[in-house]
């Protein structure tokens, strides 16, 4: 298994990793949500930011992290991998590339904010809706004890 950056011809099955996961994780998004960002997310998200995929050992694509800076605009994991280790690999990743990081998390997904908190991450502040204006909380996160 190994971490490498994505190609471009990576991107439809990232995409189809992306919908699997929220479909999994992201349970206060309704289909009309998910159907609206899953445009974004394939023309806009996946090339605005720096991608790391973590490839199986046969290839297959289990999980990517995007970032913009020190800032981890996205981590998504198959849903039939997770609790597997690959999203703290990722977050190892991208600490060594970058130090200190930060995360905006939604607050209506418990498991994402625990998984964050386990991994070294403080909350350091709070917004009421998502950076589109929408109803969707999110809780700033920045790891402890880096930089």
């Amino acid at each position: 298994m190994s971490i490498r950056a994505r190609i471009h011809a990576d991107n439809p099955i990232l995409l189809d990793l992306w919908h699997r996961s929220v479909r999994a994780t992201h349970d206060f998004l309704s289909e009309d949500d998910i159907a609206q960002l899953l445009p974004q997310v394939r023309d806009q998200y996946l090339d605005a930011v720096e991608v790391w995929v973590y490839e199986g050992l046969d290839g297959t694509l289990l999980g990517f992290i995007g970032l913009a800076g020190a800032q981890v605009e996205m981590l998504f994991l198959d849903p039939d991998w997770r609790g597997q280790g690959i999203g703290t690999r990722l977050l190892d990743h991208a600490r060594e590339l970058r130090g200190a990081l930060t995360v905006d998390v939604n607050e209506q997904n418990p498991r994402a904010h625990g998984f964050y908190r386990r991994y070294g991450f403080a909350e350091v502040g709070r917004s009421p809706t998502d950076s589109q204006g929408r109803p969707f909380p999110l809780i700033h996160m920045a790891l402890r004890g880096v930089g």
